[in-house]
């Protein structure tokens, strides 16, 4: 460890108190192009450190407060010692990234997140095309129009926790064309609206702490401080999953036309996503082995979907006199189905069968599942079915649907009460009708 440089007019509290107030700092060298500022104001102090970057150019960097009325905490307030320790590490720093011709001076969170993507791309090049312009979008749209040019070593921890409290509370963006003017969704009617903002804004908060802990690992700032004591929202991702009983499912895919009802029974013979869907040729359908082939999941890795007797029957049909490398799926006028094809298709078939409020088609994923664990499938099995690496998101979201010890065991031991009077309104295939009976 490098010994510390001492100065009469500064390591003590003492000896500062009898420097005068000024503009500039007073500085001390600690090595050569490096100095360790202290600047006294009229109401505060604090430590800064500067490097010499050649030009007669100096990048400077603030390190924290002097310990002039407040005992110094190593983080915020700092002593003499402390400060030129924390400069210590800043040059070091500052020689190494320009050892490594790589950039000095001001680094920006539009710096670190781009770092952080391009390290991603060959640590994780596994990565599907959907999950990294998801990124993407979140990036250009949320994270670098409030921080894109600030200093990574400038943010607050405060800066960070008005902006993510500020995603929670605004309006969810709608989709639109590149240039034209941003449109916001109508949540007023929506229960969940709180719990959704939320659970997003977790989302982005999550691509932009690692984006800069990544920096932080890399040595490109000193400290992590201001976005560690940042804390998503709690208890905001148990979503109500929703499924479509066995009687909604058979009225959704009659209400289809003839094109995109293959496509709707697809999804709940298989539990595939819309993008994996539209991408299977027909030589991914293995009719001996009864599977059908994902060649690229959301993870970016391959998976074989075990079919039922109905899917193999449904996917033969499909692919008769197809070519292997002809899509499986296609449109009516024989064109490959693109992204978002299904949104407005989907919400039709919903208002024509009856089935409110209308679902998505990640929702037909949702219903597989769901209908695998009420059949008792292992939750092993519908993680693998499903492409998750583990069970936790199949436990999160189905496990209260798999029959349990518990549940049995109560029901069969409690009994009946006899303390509710039977009314004429029974439930029929999941849906509730009056049974108008004579007048009493």
């Amino acid at each position: 460890m490098a010994r510390t440089v001492r100065d009469a007019n500064l390591e003590t509290r003492t000896a500062r108190s009898r420097l005068l107030s000024r503009k500039k700092p007073y500085y001390r060298v600690i090595d050569q192009g490096c100095h360790l500022g202290y600047y006294k104001g009229a109401r505060a102090a604090s430590w800064s450190s500067r490097y010499f970057v050649g030009g007669g150019r100096y990048v400077e960097m603030t390190l924290g407060l002097a310990d002039d009325a407040t005992d110094a905490d190593g983080i915020k307030v700092l002593s003499f010692s402390q400060a030129q320790a924390k400069a210590r590490e800043w040059f070091a720093e500052q020689a190494r990234g320009a050892a490594g011709a790589e950039k000095v001076g001001k680094y920006t969170v539009k710096d670190a997140l781009t770092d952080y993507q391009e390290w991603l791309d060959v640590e994780r090049p596994d990565r599907s095309l959907q999950v990294k312009r998801d990124m993407r979008c979140r990036i250009k749209a949320l994270i670098e129009p409030e921080f894109g040019k600030t200093d990574v070593s400038k943010l607050t921890t405060r800066a960070i926790r008005r902006w993510h409290l500020k995603l929670a509370t605004s309006l969810p963006r709608m989709r639109s064309r590149s240039g034209a003017p941003i449109r916001y969704r109508d949540n007023s009617n929506d229960p969940e609206a709180e719990r959704k903002r939320r659970h997003s804004a977790n989302r982005v908060l999550t691509v932009l702490k690692a984006a800069l802990n990544h920096a932080w690992r890399e040595r490109r700032v000193p400290n992590d401080d201001a976005w560690r004591r940042v804390r998503p929202f709690r208890e905001v991702d148990a979503a109500r999953i929703r499924y479509l009983t066995d009687a909604e499912s058979v009225r959704l895919v009659n209400a289809c036309s003839s094109d995109f009802r293959k496509l709707v029974q697809a999804a709940l013979l298989t539990g595939g996503r819309y993008g994996e869907l539209i991408s299977a040729r027909a030589s991914d359908f293995d009719e001996r082995a009864g599977c059908l082939l994902i060649r690229r999941s959301k993870s970016g890795k391959p998976r074989r979907i075990v079919l039922t007797e109905e899917g193999i029957e449904f996917f033969s049909q499909v692919c008769a006199g197809r070519s292997p490398e002809e899509l499986a799926l296609l449109r009516h006028d024989g064109k490959a189905w693109n992204q978002s094809h299904q949104i407005r298709r989907l919400k039709d078939a919903c208002s024509a069968a009856r089935i409110e409020p209308a679902v998505s088609f990640h929702i037909l994923r949702h219903t597989y599942a769901s209908r695998l664990a009420m059949k008792g499938t292992p939750l092993a099995v519908i993680a693998e079915q499903l492409g998750h690496a583990d069970t936790r998101m199949v436990e999160k979201h189905y496990a209260h649907l798999a029959p349990s010890y518990v549940a049995e065991t109560v029901r069969a031991n409690f009994g009946r009460l006899g303390i509710i009077e039977t009314e004429n309104v029974v439930s029929l295939s999941g849906e509730v009708h009056a049974l108008i009976g004579p007048p009493q």
